[in-house]
């Protein structure tokens, strides 16, 4: 196959794609969800897909956060900032995509590189979203605890919905603005290999009066920041995998409808009237459009296991 006919996709891989929320995090279970949610990808890839693949890191960079906290308390060894944490959860989750999928090309007969890069991403230090801290991060600790750490370290807290007397810290969300290393990584995924980069949003940085690069404290949407990069390396597709096969309007209501297709008219029309939940598929649609406002053909929100089937999922256009 021609190099020009060749097609990119960025493949958003979603947090249950790694880890379930009924399961306890071992690395047995985490391998098998890796191993199985890649096998999907062996069509795209025998189809003559040149691929990137992005993933999240929610539970991952919980865990790690929680160990900065038993070993400074226990052992009184330093803490890491967050930024540090998310790159440490880019090389890990990275690590096991790397060997899971190396394994599953090996049972196909499929000879490709696979490499992959710790990712930073530009952010607005004077964003928005620093005034109005929401994404969740960390253990759950008792008032008292978190308002000594807010007199400490100037955490932001608030208050669990779901456990009486819980309080979670929370970090700002800003947008993305760059992609560090865009260029080289569509380069590299251009000449076959399989690219694993923007883990978990990327780490989140800014560029200070000096020109020089500066960590923030700062968790970045996985899918948002997938879209940029898809965009920024001119993917031809963007796939972004959830637990569901297609997008509904009214989710889980007695009116739920679902979409298989939608226009950018379409799909801003039922954002604006509240048809996709905040939490869950809003985000998702938002970073779909993005890309295909951004000269993407088209974005595909669906299941791992239902790309084998073009058939399935719901695809967005411009037009």
């Amino acid at each position: 196959m021609k190099q020009k006919d060749k097609k990119l996709a960025v493949i958003a891989l979603g947090g249950n794609a790694l880890l379930r929320s009924e399961q306890t995090g071992t690395i047995e279970e985490q391998e098998k969800n890796t191993k199985d949610t890649l096998r999907n990808l062996i069509y795209l890839i025998e189809d003559g897909y040149d691929i990137v693949i992005s993933h999240g890191n929610g539970p991952q960079v919980g865990n790690i956060l929680m160990r900065n906290d038993a070993g400074q308390i226990m052992y009184d060894i330093a803490e890491m900032p967050l930024d540090v944490c998310v790159a440490d959860s880019q090389g890990g989750i990275g690590y096991m995509i790397e060997r899971q999928l190396r394994n599953i090309l090996k049972e196909h007969n499929i000879e490709k590189n696979i490499l992959t890069i710790v990712t930073q991403t530009e952010v607005n230090k004077n964003d928005p979203a620093f005034q109005n801290p929401t994404k969740r991060i960390g253990k759950i600790y008792k008032k008292a605890d978190a308002d000594l750490l807010t007199k400490e370290k100037g955490w932001v807290f608030k208050k669990s919905p779901k456990i009486n007397n819980g309080w979670r810290r929370v970090v700002a969300s800003p947008v993305p603005v760059r992609i560090f290393n865009s260029k080289i990584i569509e380069s590299i995924a251009r000449n076959g290999t399989i690219v694993i980069a923007s883990g978990g949003g990327g780490i989140p940085v800014y560029i200070n009066e000096l020109g020089l690069i500066k960590p923030l404290e700062a968790v970045i949407d996985k899918d948002l920041a997938s879209s940029l990069l898809a965009t920024k390396i001119n993917a031809n597709e963007f796939y972004i995998l959830t637990d569901v096969s297609y997008v509904y309007i009214d989710y889980r209501q007695y009116n739920e409808k679902k979409i298989e297709s939608m226009t950018k008219l379409e799909a801003e029309k039922y954002l604006n009237e509240g048809k996709f939940g905040e939490g869950n598929m809003a985000p998702k649609i938002r970073a779909a459009l993005k890309f295909v406002e951004n000269g993407g053909i088209k974005s595909v929100i669906t299941e791992a296991t239902k790309l084998e089937d073009k058939t399935y999922g719901t695809k967005i256009t411009l037009l």
